[in-house]
């Protein structure tokens, strides 16, 4: 069930968890923001109390970056860290999320510290689109991101490429 509340006079963009039924807010849209020339980057407003209870950057799958608040980071480790580590594969998973991770918090200003490692990943240099993704945010050069919206514009690949992912809302059987 999703939800729209209304918070010191901005919209914040809940849900339901399907686990627990409580209420959990969620990183949704897209902002660009210049990074100033300490590698930060200026986390938007609606996001900055998301990452109160800390936060991990990591690198992302798409030449992307990607910040989850503790506890889905905590969730995502958790299944790494189930997997078999004679699996090459699985250890291939670890180096890339864990050996790229960093705690990341938020200064009084909303700025959060890009390590150098994680901008030279994605050529990051003076502007990044920031982009939600439910229970985890992106961060993008904006050429990249650019590539990325002109490929989920194509509405004749889209049906293709997501023809598999039932998103259809199914009604309830009968008793």
């Amino acid at each position: 069930m999703w939800e729209k509340v209304v918070e010191s006079g901005g919209r914040r963009e809940t849900r339901r968890s399907p686990v627990n039924g409580e209420t959990e807010q969620m990183f949704l849209g897209q902002y660009q923001h210049s990074l100033d020339d300490k590698g930060r980057l200026t986390v938007p407003a609606r996001f900055r109390e998301l990452l109160e209870g800390g936060a991990y950057i990591t690198q992302g799958f798409d030449r992307c970056l990607m910040v989850m608040t503790d506890s889905y980071f905590e969730e995502v480790y958790k299944r790494i860290n189930a997997m078999n580590l004679t699996d090459p594969i699985a250890r291939q998973l670890r180096r890339l999320i864990l050996a790229n991770a960093y705690v990341i918090e938020p200064d009084k200003v909303g700025r959060i510290n890009i390590s150098p490692n994680l901008r030279e990943f994605i050529g990051l240099d003076s502007e990044a689109v920031i982009a939600g993704q439910g229970e985890y945010f992106e961060i993008w050069t904006p050429e990249l991101w650019n590539e990325q919206v002109l490929q989920l514009q194509d509405a004749e690949a889209n049906n293709q490429r997501f023809s598999a992912l039932d998103l259809s809302s199914k009604p309830a059987l009968p008793d």
